[in-house]
Parts: C-alpha cells; sequence; structure tokens
C-alpha cells in the first residue's frame, strides 16, 4: 500500500472493484473486479479506498473463478491483507472512457440529476444508484415530502428517458408508491427488463451524493 492523498469532495470516484480475501501467505488478495474483464481493473493506474486516501497499486498474478488475484504494494504478508478484506476500490470518474452515443451513460452520473414525474411535475433529486441483488434500483429524495426517499426499479417502464445534457430524468413511479407508510425507503422491486439494454459493469455499491464512490455502469451497454 502506497502513499494518501487528501480527498476531494468535487472529486467523482467511481467503484470498480472489492477486495474480498487474501490469497495464500504472501500477500496477495482476491479481488472483485466490476469491470467487464476484470484484468481492465489494473489498467486505471493507482486505486483508491472509499475515502480518497489510501492508494493501491495492483499487479495482477492470477484468477481464481470470477476474481482476480494481485499484489498490491507494500502488503507483503496474509496478515496486511487480511486487514484489507472488504477494502472497495475507486478510480476517479475522469480516468473512465468517454461514452461514445449520447444514450450511453455511467450510473454514477446520475446522481444529482433532477427527476421529473411522466406528467411534467418535479419529483425529485437522484440521490443514488445500487443493486441489491435483484437488478439496478435508483433512489430519489422526494421534492414533496421531506427527508422521504424512494427507491425506483431502474428498468425502462420505470425510468423511460435520462437527459443528461438537460441533467434530468423521467419517472413513472408505480401505483400506489407514494401511499407506503413513512420511512428510509421503499425497497419495492418489480420484474422487468434491466435499464441497462446489454451486459454492462456490475457494482453491488450503493451510489449515494454524499460518498465519495460511485457506481461504474452504464445506461445502455458502455463498459468501463
Amino acid at each position: 500500500m502506497a502513499d494518501t492523498r487528501k480527498s476531494k469532495t468535487d472529486d467523482a470516484f467511481v467503484c470498480v472493484g472489492m477486495i474480498t480475501a487474501p490469497h495464500g501467505v504472501r500477500g496477495a488478495v482476491r479481488v472483485k473486479s466490476y469491470t467487464v474483464d476484470p484484468d481492465n481493473l489494473v489498467g486505471y493506474g493507482p486505486l483508491f479506498d472509499a475515502k480518497g486516501q489510501a492508494k493501491f497499486k495492483l499487479s495482477p498474478v492470477g484468477h481464481v473463478r470470477d476474481q482476480l488475484i494481485a499484489k498490491i504494494d507494500g502488503v507483503n504478508d496474509r496478515d496486511a491483507a487480511e486487514r484489507l478484506r472488504g477494502t472497495k476500490l475507486y478510480v476517479p470518474r475522469t480516468a473512465l472512457p468517454e461514452t461514445e452515443d449520447e444514450d450511453e451513460f455511467y450510473l454514477a452520473d446520475l446522481v444529482g440529476l433532477k427527476a421529473h414525474h411522466v406528467d411534467g411535475s418535479l419529483f425529485g433529486t437522484v440521490r443514488g444508484v445500487a443493486d441489491f441483488g435483484a437488478g439496478d434500483v435508483i433512489e430519489i429524495a422526494l421534492e414533496e415530502v421531506r427527508g422521504k426517499v424512494v427507491v425506483l426499479p431502474f428498468t425502462k417502464e420505470v425510468v423511460p428517458d435520462v437527459v443528461l445534457s438537460e441533467r434530468k430524468l423521467v419517472v413513472n413511479p408505480p401505483e400506489g408508491l407514494l401511499q407506503e407508510e413513512e420511512g428510509p425507503g421503499n425497497r419495492t422491486r418489480r420484474p422487468g427488463s434491466s435499464r441497462r439494454d446489454s451486459q454492462a459493469d456490475r457494482d453491488s455499491d450503493a451510489v449515494t451524493a454524499d460518498a465519495v464512490g460511485a457506481e461504474n455502469a452504464t445506461g445502455s451497454g458502455k463498459e468501463a
């Protein structure tokens, strides 16, 4: 593990992987990569922790199942590797390739967008995007109910339009959503085709507006 840097609140970071376990006794670790090709993880340069402070330089040494085995500079024994278990790895948003189509976007780009109801009214503000195991969901802080956050399936049916150039998206929330009991969020999920139209990076990390990290997946198949 190498040096550190000061975290900057105006820097967008994207989660590209997570250290899941040590591997062997010489400091190697297993890394779950959220890029389509796990080896792409090491192509972005140094990776950072969730605070944007600890910096990691990975060198791939192999694969096990669908995970990358890597050495990290400065991590030379199993105990040091064990202390990194569960560490999520981030890259600056600027390190990711630009999308090639106006309909493509990174999920990280959605945080902060205004959500408009299909009837034209202002619905709320996108607080984050997550995958809890049943497909992508989008968290929206409601405009009219202070402190209320609803979680919608991120499908084409529920989020029919994303217009990054206007910093907005359109939502068609399930009927009865706002009649749910007040709470930290409505976790309702409905089956349906994913809003992502082709294979994209997977990330189980919730993306929130007040976090340094953000998920690196795309809206219509652009891979990191």
